[in-house]
């Protein structure tokens, strides 16, 4: 069965978006880390510990749904929970040494799954498309702030996140 050819600007985007999570899928799968635990990892790497509160404030989750995530990454050793110095009844998130590495490593190998994905544009084309998504994202949500899903970089998601 062949693939019907995307037509429109939105069905062109929304087949590269399908591609984008497919291949990030596979990028992710060596690690056993869903999108949403590296989310929660990224955030705390580019904000330092936080409460489990202000963390689905950042993640644009409910606190419920924050918890089972940090449960899921403390339980492989990604990050602790440490009582807040400013409030000993607080508890903080705090990213493991164990959290840095798998961060780093996910970062790693998500910049060559960029390289490959974006390596038929010229650096032009790289620069308009960069331009244009930003142009996006800012329209889409002015008063929020934008998703950052990757530990270390401020990139809405695969393949380069």
């Amino acid at each position: 069965m062949e693939r019907d050819e995307p037509g429109s600007v939105s069905d062109l985007f929304w087949a590269v978006a399908r591609q984008l999570r497919h291949t990030s899928r596979e990028t992710l799968a060596p690690w056993e880390v869903t999108p949403s635990q590296l989310r929660a990892l990224g955030t705390l790497m580019r904000h330092g510990a936080a409460r489990p509160g202000a963390l689905a404030k950042h993640l644009g989750i409910a606190p419920r749904s924050a918890t089972e995530v940090v449960d899921a990454l403390e339980q492989r050793g990604l990050v602790r929970r440490e009582t807040d110095p400013d409030d000993r009844r607080a508890t903080l998130v705090v990213v493991t040494d164990a959290g840095r590495e798998l961060a780093g490593a996910v970062r790693r190998a998500r910049a060559a799954e960029s390289d490959r994905a974006f390596a038929g544009l010229s650096d032009a084309d790289r620069a308009e498309l960069e331009r244009l998504l930003r142009q996006l994202l800012a329209g889409w949500a002015p008063a929020a702030e934008p998703v950052e899903e990757t530990p270390g970089q401020a990139d809405p998601g695969p393949p380069g996140a």
